[in-house]
């Protein structure tokens, strides 16, 4: 898997999306894409954890700047939100490798999330959108459970 770009490449490339929306690149934003590339993938946070991240490492921004900025991130892929059923969100460094059919385990309570793959999930997905005369782009499923912690604590194994 080749490297990451250099993060002046990375902001570059952020700065020329952003402006063929005719929007640009605020030091909030870099912030907000900056926490995710540090974390790297695997990493699920809610708009909240991002916010409180920021404000640990001393970087000022609002909750409310950090909700449009994943937004904004997510519609331009450089994130991928997931959507719980409870109503919460988590997003997620985007990929654009191999990686991008994976899955979620997540813990109903807490939220904690934590990513699986699984051959017979895609092949399932794969033929379910055949028969029906869809094209596949993207398979994941989102299991909801109970995390060891979580479960331990209501007394279920």
């Amino acid at each position: 898997m080749p490297a990451p770009p250099a993060p002046d490449l990375q902001a570059e490339a952020l700065r020329s999306s952003l402006h063929g929306r005719g929007q640009r690149l605020t030091p909030q934003r870099q912030r907000v894409l900056a926490l995710f590339e540090r974390i790297g993938e695997g990493a699920h946070l809610s708009a909240e954890e991002v916010h409180l991240r920021l404000l640990r490492a001393e970087e000022r921004v609002s909750l409310a700047t950090v909700y449009r900025t994943l937004r904004l991130l997510s519609s331009m892929e450089l994130l991928r939100e997931l959507e719980l059923p409870e109503g919460g969100r988590r997003f997620e460094l985007a990929s654009h490798d191999h990686h991008r059919d994976h899955h979620h385990l997540v813990c109903v309570r807490c939220g904690q999330t934590e990513e699986f793959e699984s051959a017979a999930v895609l092949k399932a997905g794969e033929r379910a959108a055949g028969s029906h005369g869809f094209r596949l782009l993207e398979c994941v499923l989102n299991v909801r459970a109970l995390c060891p912690r979580c479960a331990a604590a209501e007394g279920s194994p």
